[in-house]
Order: structure tokens, then C-alpha cells, then sequence
């Protein structure tokens, strides 16, 4: 590996033993085995960086949020609602998991502008990404109006999930107890 891709790993590495506030840049060297001045010669600044190994992070969980391609639930079916939650929901249960690092954001984002604004960039192509777990086909074939709508339905409920599984994890929802109540909000809407 290159500087680049051992800065980027060691920031990794660093967020999840520290998390965004309190890594710093000789921290990130260290882990990495690179230079101070490599940090901004190849990502601009340590928040950069620190956003760009989030993401990454992040990405890297699509695999076992795809039950690692295997999704057996019909795509847009309440099957395949409580599968995916299900997997997404398994990655929440460690007490040093990552999604911990989203609610330090959500809470300091105000102290960590830089990476608040690369991520708030990144959460599109998040929102798009989410819509074809739960119901199949291609991100560049979901349209704009599906990303503002379901995208970002999934992803409000993916925060809640993050928040309620970081604060309370005892009475967290499972997967099933999210299908259910999206049964009976169908229910209801139907209702003549």
C-alpha cells in the first residue's frame, strides 16, 4: 500500500478506538506508519480524511447488508423489508460498532463541520444505494424523486435504529417488530 491507502486505514482504525473528536493527526500517522505532512498532500485535512475512512466504513457494510448477496425476499415485499433490517440490525449489536461514530456526529457534528459537510454529500448516494436493497435493481436507475422519498425514508429509520441501538440496546427493535409495525401502518393507510 501507498501512503494514501495506509493514511485511510489507519483512520479507520483510529475512529473506531476513538472515534472523530478525539483522533488526531498524529494519531492517524502513527496508526498509519505515514507522515504528518502526507495527511494534507492527499486528502486535504484530518477531517477529510476522517470522513473519507467513514464512508468507506460504511460502504464496506453493503455486503452484510445484502445477507452477502443473498436477499430471499421478494424485492419491495415485507419479506425483504424484515431481511434486510435484520442484517443491517447485526451489525448494530457489538457495543464498538461503528454506527456509534454516526450519533458522535449527530451530536458534535456542530465541532466537526468539514466532516459533517462530506458526509452530508455522501448521504445521497446512501439514500440511493438503500432504495435497491429493499427493492432491487441498479443505484443508477433509481430516480431523483425515489432517492427524496424512500431513500431517505430508510435512512431516517436507519438513524433511529443507530440512535435507539447505541442509547438503549435492551429494548432496540428487532427486525420483526419493524415489519410488523410497517404491516399495520399498511393496514391502516388502506383502510376505506
Amino acid at each position: 500500500m501507498g501512503h494514501r491507502e495506509d493514511l485511510l486505514e489507519g483512520a479507520k482504525r483510529c475512529l473506531l478506538a476513538k472515534g472523530f473528536l478525539r483522533t488526531t493527526a498524529r494519531d492517524i500517522v502513527k496508526e498509519s506508519g505515514a507522515n504528518l505532512a502526507s495527511i494534507g498532500y492527499h486528502y486535504g485535512s484530518k477531517d477529510a480524511l476522517l470522513a473519507q475512512a467513514y464512508i468507506e466504513m460504511v460502504e464496506g457494510m453493503s455486503e452484510t447488508f445484502e445477507g452477502g448477496g443473498e436477499l430471499r425476499g421478494e424485492p419491495g415485499s415485507l419479506e425483504r423489508f424484515a431481511e434486510v433490517w435484520a442484517n443491517i440490525i447485526s451489525t448494530m449489536r457489538d457495543p464498538g460498532s461503528m454506527w456509534r461514530l454516526s450519533m458522535e456526529i449527530v451530536a458534535m457534528g456542530d465541532q466537526l463541520p468539514e466532516v459533517r459537510e462530506h458526509l452530508a454529500r455522501a448521504q445521497r448516494g446512501g439514500a440511493r444505494g438503500i432504495v435497491t436493497l429493499f427493492h432491487g435493481g441498479h443505484e443508477d436507475d433509481v430516480p431523483e424523486e425515489r432517492v427524496d422519498t424512500l431513500g431517505y425514508f430508510y435512512l431516517t429509520l436507519m438513524m433511529g435504529l443507530m440512535a435507539q441501538w447505541t442509547f438503549d440496546p435492551k429494548s432496540a427493535p428487532e427486525a420483526g417488530r419493524l415489519a410488523e409495525g410497517l404491516r399495520q401502518v399498511i393496514e391502516a393507510a388502506t383502510r376505506t
